[in-house]
Formats: structure tokens, sequence, C-alpha cells
């Protein structure tokens, strides 16, 4: 500790301004590594940042032709629970294709037959025998037919599911592909199978897309992407397949790193997908940005009215020439997803938001280079604040700080709001406060090692709770102290003057440590206080100087953890260590006791020298533990038994002393209730000076007890022996007098 202040102090008045600037600059470095790392954490903290641009500033509606005919709550009301029957689907992408809609995009899986054909009850009927005769090729008693032929005069697009847990292969893409640049199979998401539709539905379909959105760790949908892949064939997403079968274009083209007019930066990646007069700009895995409006640019008609026997020609109207999405926002459907402005939004409606943002040209990116500037701007900030900290008051440079970061906070914004760039100030904001404060942290350290209170007080070095004390608290640091209620520790090696005689005084000196050392962590790691060493023995207590409120059980768990240390500890010795611990509860004087030129932390009292007394009479016991009744008739959940009832040396009135068994395990095992039910029995017949009984159960319990009883039942044998010779005095509560320390 010493070499500690004087490098502080060394510092302090030679090295100053240098330690305050490596300090910060290391811990802005830290966070700096931190945030380029795999899975690093500040990367969930940029998308919640990402989100709430989108929130202040949300994308302005385009009004494009995007309608959604909603399957909502209503619409099941009137027309029956989902699944619809097939012919009602049938009737309404008929009805949509009649209105002039350009496109149909079905944001759904039929992969079940329809339940309702007449012709699966035909075929039951056939198969028990009876013959059934229909016009025709039976095509109007199968609905999925029906369907698919409306698929086909239709401009359809049947969605599908791609999937990771699943391995069946999808339908043949609708729409053809070109290539522009590298090979895209190295960089679209892969996806070992799907969910298609009935094939007779995919097949008639004009196009295929798929609906499904990756899994993002908080379920928020921000990027989606347009072309995913299984083995080596491609699929687009729902949007840019019905924006490829509204304007009848035939294929897709894939633009790539290395195409001409691309940049080949050695790692392959998409750069846009053309779609007919559209180009779409992406990410390197094919995946865009989805930028949200307030409210949801594409229209809503509710399926009911679409479906009504006279729809009103009003609603009819808003179908010509528009791309028709058909999805459900009813709540039993559970269609829902997270996105940055909702909790909970239609899945339909997000295809919506995509198909409306192709078409109004407005686009997010965070571009390659935004992690890069990130990190510069990091660094930069930094430096900045920790320029001035050496120079500044504390309160200027808690100024500069926050200046630092509202810098960062507006680059991001305006990026955002200006270029629709996706920059976050969560990097250079951390790094800035983070160097401010480690810095701030080490001059505060530096100024304060030079103060000669700092010194004094490491100079009365005690435990670091008191150490803590008396840096909140300097007047404390006097004599004299204050009453209280401690449990009081004693711990003591069995047969250590026999130890010692055996070792040189190194050895000795080594045994000692190799002792005391995991003794003490077992101590401090339950909150007590170490009040001294006294050669092999320890003293400690629990409730000072800090409040400890469960001090009893704090103190017995100790006792338990102590002695399987102790197990640890013996397992490399050729003569085993053995311990006798004592605890008692008591008021005691505790605080700085003394002389005025030095002093320690320490407890007086009563209850200090009983504690002592408990743990002599281990020996006498033959127990590696004994506790007060003033610490364990609070105590519950433990294997804990009730020993005697003893008048320690140079005290009159008796204390129950109990010892531990074990944990909860212990005291909730048959074993350990059936022991403590005879040895209960035992005791109450000793101490009614019912002596034929007690001695009948002794010997049961000598029988059967553990054996780190059995000394203590064999002094209970002499008892009852001299007792049949010469009965206890009248009045006797079965309390024995210690007659040794």
């Amino acid at each position: 500790m010493r070499a500690l202040l004087t490098t502080l102090f060394y510092f302090s008045r030679r090295r100053r301004h240098v330690a305050i600037w490596l300090a910060g600059m290391l811990a802005a470095l830290i966070v700096i590594a931190a945030a380029v790392s795999p899975s690093s954490p500040l990367e969930k903290l940029n998308f919640l940042v990402f989100d709430s641009y989108q929130t202040l500033s949300p994308r302005a509606a385009a009004e494009s032709a995007v309608l959604v005919v909603d399957i909502d709550d209503e619409s099941i009301r009137q027309l029956g629970q989902w699944p619809w029957s097939r012919t009602m689907l049938a009737r309404m992408i008929d009805r949509l294709t009649e209105q002039g809609a350009a496109t149909i995009g079905l944001d759904m899986i039929l992969s079940e037959p329809d339940r309702t054909s007449p012709s699966l009850a035909v075929a039951q009927l056939e198969s028990q025998g009876f013959q059934v005769t229909y016009p025709g090729d039976g095509a109007e008693l199968d609905h999925d037919r029906i369907l698919a032929a409306s698929f086909a005069r239709s401009p359809v697009v049947a969605g599908l599911v791609l999937a990771e847990s699943v391995t069946t292969p999808p339908p043949q893409p609708k729409a053809g592909f070109a290539f522009a640049g590298d090979n895209p199979s190295l960089y679209l998401p892969y996806y070992a199978g799907s969910v298609p539709n009935l094939a007779v539905l995919d097949e008639a379909a004009p196009g295929i897309g798929v609906f499904s959105f990756p899994p993002a760790f908080d379920g928020v949908v921000r990027r989606v992407p347009m072309l995913s892949r299984y083995s080596n064939t491609l699929y687009p997403a729902l949007s840019v397949e019905a924006l490829r079968v509204a304007q009848g274009a035939s294929s897709f083209i894939v633009k790539s790193t290395g195409a001409s007019g691309e940049l080949a930066t050695g790692q392959p990646g998409m750069t846009a997908l053309k779609v007919g007069a559209l180009e779409v700009p992406t990410a390197a895995d094919s995946s865009i940005w989805v930028y949200y409006s307030q409210k949801p640019a594409a229209g809503v008609l509710s399926a009911h009215k679409l479906l009504a026997a006279n729809p009103d020609p009003a609603l009819l109207g808003q179908i010509e020439g528009r791309i028709v999405l058909i999805g459900t926002s009813a709540i039993g459907l559970r269609d829902l997803v997270a996105t940055p402005l909702a909790a909970g939004l239609p899945g339909v409606f997000v295809h919506a938001e995509i198909i409306d943002q192709i078409l109004s040209g407005t686009y997010i990116t965070r571009p390659d280079w935004a992690a890069g500037f990130e990190i510069v701007l990091a660094v930069v900030v930094a430096v900045g604040v920790l320029a001035f900290l050496p120079w500044l008051s504390t309160l200027a440079n808690a100024l500069v700080a926050t200046l630092a970061l509202g810098l960062c906070i507006a680059i991001g914004w305006l990026a955002f709001a200006d270029h629709a760039l996706l920059l976050s100030p969560i990097l250079p904001a951390l790094a800035a406060l983070l160097a401010y404060g480690v810095a701030s942290g080490v001059r505060l350290l530096l100024s304060e090692s030079e103060s000669r209170y700092i010194r004094s007080a490491f100079s009365h070095y005690l435990s670091p709770a008191m150490v803590q004390r008396l840096v909140e608290n300097p007047q404390s640091l006097v004599l004299g102290g204050e009453d209280r209620e401690l449990t009081i520790l004693f711990c003591d090696i069995r047969s250590f003057t026999s130890i010692s005689e055996s070792m040189e005084a190194t050895q000795l000196t080594v045994f000692l440590n190799n002792f005391l050392t995991p003794m003490t962590d077992v101590l401090m790691q339950n909150g007590a206080t170490i009040d001294k060493y006294m050669g092999d023995a320890i003293m400690a207590f629990w409730n000072a100087p800090i409040d400890i409120p469960d001090h009893r059980r704090r103190a017995c768990e100790s006792v338990l953890a102590m002695q399987e240390a102790l197990d640890r500890l013996n397992e490399g010795l050729e003569r085993p260590v053995r311990i006798g611990i004592g605890l008692n509860t008591g008021i005691c004087c505790v605080g700085n006791l003394g002389s005025r030129q030095r002093f320690d932390y320490s407890a007086i009292g009563d209850s200090v020298n009983v504690g002592s007394r408990i743990e002599g009479l281990t020996k006498f016991y033959g127990l590696s533990n004994l506790i007060a009744d003033s610490t364990a008739r609070e105590v519950e959940g433990m294997a804990m038994l009730e020993i005697d009832r003893v008048m320690v040396v140079g005290r009159d009135e008796a204390t129950a002393i109990h010892t531990i068994l074990g944990g909860k395990e212990i005291a909730a095992s048959e074993a350990f209730q059936s022991l403590r039910a005879l040895h209960g029995a035992f005791l109450a017949h000793y101490r009614a000076m019912r002596f034929e009984e007690a001695a009948a159960g002794l010997s049961q319990l000598q029988e059967s007890a553990p054996a780190q009883l059995q000394k203590a039942y064999s002094e209970y044998r002499t008892r009852l022996e001299a007792y049949r010779l010469s009965p206890p005095p009248p009045g006797w509560d079965g309390s024995y007098r210690a007659e040794h320390k």
C-alpha cells in the first residue's frame, strides 16, 4: 500500500497530466476494441438509435399504388372462421382481377388441401363402395383446383416461407435472373428448406415471393432481404416479385461488386436489384433497411366489403392499376411483427411499406464506411475531451464532456435527417464519456494521494470496509467505540503445539499462511470483519462496521464453508488439520481500541469472552463447531443439534450450545430427522432425570449417530454412570459446569 501511495505521489508531481491522458485514452480504446469485436453489444444499441431516428422522422408516404385487402376481425365475424374455403379466396382474386388489379400478392401459405372440397366427400363415399356420378371432370368439386384456375387467369404472386428448420424443397421460381458481377451464391442468405403452397397452386401462380422475415435479436423487422437462396436457386421477396409481375417483367438483374461501374472491394457483395424499370440499392446480402412511414402508405380494404354481394363502387374503384396485397390483421391469426414505429404491425403492411418505399425511391442506408467513421469520431472526441481535462475545473470539464456528447448526437441525427445515412453516436459518445470518467477518476486519485489524511489513514490500515468508512467519515479515526450486537467467531487449530514442534520456523510460517488464507477468504466473502490473528487462531465478527441484518445466518454459513475449505486443504496433507470453531451473539463494544499512538478496530465485552470459551469447549465435546443459543435460535434451515447447557468458566448462567452438521439438504434428509428426534428425546429424559430412559436412548444414539457426535455421547455416558451413584441436587436443570477454558 505504501508503494502504491508513493507511486501515485510521484505521478501527481512529475507526470500528472500524462497519467490522466493515458488513463482516459486507454478507456476510450477499450470501448473501441469492444465495438469492433464480433457480436458487439454496442450493435444492439445502434439498432435502437436507428429506430429512434425513424420515430423522430418517419418517411413521408408516397401515396403509391398499393392496396391491402385485410382479412380483419370484422371479416371473420361476417364470413366465418379462418381458414376460409378456397372458393371464397378464388372469388376474392377474381373480383380483384375484374377490377384491374396490377398484381395480387398473397401474404399467406396454403399448404394443406381445402377440407371443405366436395371431392373429398366423393372420394370417401367411393372408398366405401358407393358409385357417385358428376358432370365433367369434377374440377368444380375440388376447391383447390378452382383456386388454381383463378391463380392462372390472374396476376397472382403466391407466398413462400423459407426457413432453416425444414427441409422441404421450394417450388421453382417464376422469375429468371441475370447477373452482373460476382457470384451471388457467396453472399445471399441461405435456407435449408421451405413451407410451400400446394403444388397445384404454385404451378398456376405467375409469381412466387418470400414473405417470411429473417429473425432479429429483438424481433424487430428492420432489414429485409430482397433475394434469398435455396441450394443454387434464388427466390425474390414478395415485395419485389409483386413489382416484377405488375410491370410484366420476366426476370431480375442482380448487380454485384465486380460488375461494370461497381467497385471491386475484394469481398463479393450485392449492390442493387433491377426490377423492370426500377432499381433497388441493396446491402451486400441483398437486404434493404425498411424506412417506415408514420402510417401505412397503402390503402386498406376490408375483405368482407370486397366480397359483399353488392360492393360499394367507390371501394372497387380503388383497385384498378394498384398492387394489391392480401393479408390479415385479425388478432386471432397472430400475423403481427414489431417495427421501429409499432410494437405490433400486421406483416402484410411491412411488405406494403417496402413496395411504397421502392416506388418512392426513398432509402436509408448504412454505408460500408460507417463503422470506420464512428471509430475515427470516437478517437477525435476522446482526444478533445482529454486535451482540456488537466487544465479546467471540474464543472468546466463536465461542460466539455456534455458538448462532446451533444456533438456526437448531432452528427448522427443530421446524417440521417439530411442524407438518409445511418450513423450511430453510441461509440463516439461512450468513448468520450468513459475517457472523461476514467481520466477524472485518475485526476481525483492523484489529488487525494497528496493529502496527509489519506497517507495517515493508510498507515493505520484496517479492513477494506473500515477503510471505506474512514474515507467517508474521517472524524471516526479516534479512540472510542459503540455498543452493537455482534456475532463473534473464534477459530483454533487442534493440537497446534505438537504440529509446531515438528516444523521449522519457515515451514510453520508457510503452514499457517496456507491455513489462514482460505479461512480468511471464506470469512471475508461472507461479510465478516477480521479482528485479529492470534498465532493459529482467528477472531472475527459480523455486523460492524457495516450493518448486516442476517449476521447470525452469515456466521453459521461461514462455519460450514470453513469446514469445506479445510477438507480441501487436508487433501494435500499427510497429517490432517482439525479445527474448533465457536460462535456467540451479544452486545459488544466495537470501535477503535488501543493507545493514542496506535489503535485497532476491535470488539470487547462479555459476549466476546463467552465466544472464546465456547470455542474451547469443542475439544471437550470432540466437535468441530459449537454455536451459542443466542446465535442458533434465529437461524433456520440448517442441520443443527443442541448439544448441552453449559456454564462456561467465569459465568454462573448456563447457555445452550448447538453444533451444525450441515446445510439445508442434510437438514431435510430422513436420516437427520430421525437423529434429531432420538437426540431430542434423549435430552428430554436426561434433563428430567429419567436416567434409565436416557441411557436407553443414548445406546440407540451411539449405535446410529455419526462419528463426530460419539465423543459427546461418551461424555453423557460418563455422566449417567456417575448420576446412578450420586444423583444431581434438587432443582438441577441438566446444566453442566465447565472446569476448563
